[in-house]
C-alpha cells in the first residue's frame, strides 16, 4: 500500500435549515476519483483519518461530513455542549439525508469529471441506501460497511455490546479486536454511546428501515463489507441485503466481503490494513484509470 500523508483541510456549508455543517477533507496528488464518506451514530468523520490517508495515498480523495448532531457540527449546533452530541436537530433525519447530499454537490461542483464513490459505515450505512435507492445514477460506486438488511427482525436495534460484553468493561468491546479503540471511543469527547430508538425517536427510527428500490435507475457497482462478529446485522442480514440488490434492484455487479473474526468498525479492526487494501483494490477495478 502506497505511503502517502496527506493534506487535510477544514471546511463548512449551510444546510436548508441554517445549521452550519462541518466536513473535511483529504486531497490526493493526483485524484482519479472523489469518495465521499457517511460516519456512523455516535460517531464523527475525524475517526476515519487513517483510511481517509491510504485512500488519498492510493489517489482517492476523501469528504467526509460530521452529520448533524455529530462532530464539530453537532458542538456548533448545541454551544459547544457536548452532553447534546446525538440530536439531529430541526428537520431531524431527513434533513441529515439532505446534507449528506449537499455535500455530494459540492464534491460534484468541485471535481465535475471525477467519478464519486459514496462510502456509508452503521448509520451511515443505512442513510446511504436510502440515497441510492433514489439518487443511484448521482453516483459511480458504493460501498456499505457495518451495515444491515434494514427490518426490525434483520437489524439490531437492542444492545449492541451484548455478545461482547464478557471481552472487557468499557461497554464498546463491539467495534473491534483491539482493545485500544474501545479505550479512544470512551475518551473521545465527540463519540458516545448511540441508543438509536432514544436519539431519534420512533418517527425517525423508523425512517432508516427499507429495503433496496426496485430497478435501480444506474447499474452501480456495489461492495459490502463486514466483520463475522458484527452485532449490527451479521453475516445472514447482510447476505439477504447482497442478494435483494441483485434480485430487486437488479444491480450486476455485487460484492460481499465478510472478515472472520471482525467486528464492527472494519476500518479499526486488527487487519485493518487488510481491509484498506482490499477497499482500494476494488475501487481501481472500478474507478482507476
Amino acid at each position: 500500500m502506497p505511503k502517502f500523508t496527506a493534506v487535510r483541510s477544514d471546511h463548512t456549508f449551510t444546510d436548508a435549515e441554517g445549521v452550519t455543517i462541518h466536513y473535511y477533507v483529504w486531497a490526493a496528488a493526483k485524484p482519479r476519483a472523489i469518495l465521499q464518506l457517511a460516519h456512523g451514530l455516535g460517531d464523527h468523520a475525524l475517526r476515519y483519518e487513517e483510511v481517509a490517508h491510504a485512500l488519498a495515498g492510493a489517489g482517492y480523495t476523501v469528504y467526509a461530513d460530521d452529520h448533524r448532531g455529530h462532530g464539530q457540527t453537532g458542538l456548533g449546533q448545541y454551544g459547544g455542549d457536548n452532553t447534546r452530541l446525538g440530536k439531529l436537530g430541526v428537520g431531524g433525519m431527513r434533513a441529515t439525508i439532505a446534507e449528506v447530499r449537499q455535500l455530494t454537490g459540492i464534491v460534484r461542483s468541485e471535481h465535475p469529471k471525477l467519478p464519486i464513490a459514496l462510502l456509508g459505515h452503521s448509520w451511515g450505512s443505512l442513510m446511504v441506501q436510502k440515497i441510492v435507492n433514489e439518487h443511484s445514477a448521482d453516483y459511480d460506486a458504493v460501498i456499505l460497511t457495518g451495515t444491515a438488511y434494514r427490518t426490525p427482525l434483520r437489524m439490531n436495534g437492542g444492545d449492541l455490546n451484548a455478545k461482547h460484553k464478557h471481552l472487557g468493561t468499557t461497554g464498546f468491546e463491539w467495534l473491534s479486536r483491539d482493545p485500544k479503540v474501545a479505550a479512544a471511543f470512551v475518551a473521545d469527547p465527540l463519540t458516545f454511546y448511540a441508543d438509536a430508538l432514544k436519539i431519534f425517536g420512533v418517527v425517525d427510527g423508523v425512517r432508516l428501515y427499507g429495503r433496496p428500490a426496485r430497478d435501480l435507475e444506474h447499474d452501480i457497482p456495489l461492495l459490502i463489507m463486514i466483520g463475522s462478529e458484527d452485532s449490527l446485522g451479521g453475516e445472514k442480514s447482510v447476505e439477504l441485503l447482497a442478494e435483494k440488490y441483485l434480485e430487486r434492484s437488479h444491480l450486476t455487479d455485487v460484492e460481499l466481503i465478510i472478515y472472520t473474526e471482525a467486528r464492527h468498525e472494519i476500518f479499526n479492526e486488527t487487519n485493518r490494513l487488510d481491509v484498506f487494501a482490499d477497499l482500494i483494490g476494488w475501487l481501481d477495478e472500478r474507478l482507476g484509470d
